[in-house]
């Protein structure tokens, strides 16, 4: 396993240095604190806090064929049904047509789309374990890549269809408040569905969204611009 230590102020500054040494994200490494550190008194220098970062294995990449052997979107397939075979789940990958703007990214995503009967528990309550699916997806991606490569992961459709029914609330949602002239918050959602509602009435000329709350409550409300 490879690992890198850092000693910097605070635990947070040191992890942060570790992970630019290694070049990756917080959720690729195991962290363990080596020292904390201490502040020094009467104007005499303190301890440093030290950690130590080890770089989490991919246990599959024995199964999936090297990134330069293959382009991005064949890549990220061959995971995906790796992964699928190692939860026993019978399925098979398309990687559709066309793009799809979903989470943090404004450029098009690959749509990989899990295609089988009984997927309900891939997708999970509000579709958070189909997110955390498609995390893993990526974060094995990136690996083999040694690139972040935006991809999105969908189950029997079931993302496109979301999108195109948060496309079609955002717009009727548009007209009320046009309409009665007053505000309207709509329901609590994850960050790519909310993403979905403010990218539906960008370009709208009469209202704009905005998101307020925290954590699962977070949600989009739409008024009339000023």
């Amino acid at each position: 396993m490879k690992k890198v230590e850092t000693s910097a102020k605070t635990v947070e500054e040191a992890i942060k240095l570790g992970l630019n040494q290694l070049n990756v994200s917080r959720d690729e490494v195991e962290v363990e604190v080596l020292s904390e550190g201490r502040h020094g008194l009467l104007g005499l220098r303190g301890e440093d806090a030290r950690v130590c970062l080890h770089l989490i294995e991919n246990e599959y990449d024995d199964d999936i064929a090297p990134g330069n052997q293959m382009d991005a979107g064949d890549l990220a397939q061959n995971i995906l049904e790796t992964l699928l075979d190692k939860m026993d789940i019978e399925a098979y990958v398309d990687i559709l047509p066309e793009k799809m703007v979903t989470d943090e990214e404004s450029q098009p995503s690959t749509v990989l789309n899990i295609v089988g009967e009984d997927l309900g528990i891939l997708i999970g309550r509000k579709g958070q374990t189909l997110i955390s699916l498609q995390q893993v997806v990526r974060l094995m991606l990136s690996h083999q890549l040694g690139r972040f490569e935006p991809v999105v992961v969908d189950v029997n459709g079931y993302r496109q269809r979301r999108l195109s029914s948060l496309q079609a609330l955002a717009w009727r949602t548009a007209e009320q408040v046009k309409l009665r002239r007053m505000p309207f918050s709509l329901e609590p959602m994850p960050a790519y569905e909310r993403r979905i509602i403010h990218l539906a009435l960008a370009d709208d000329d009469e209202v704009t969204t905005q998101s307020v709350g925290f954590g699962e409550s977070r949600k989009v409300v739409v008024v009339l611009k000023e």
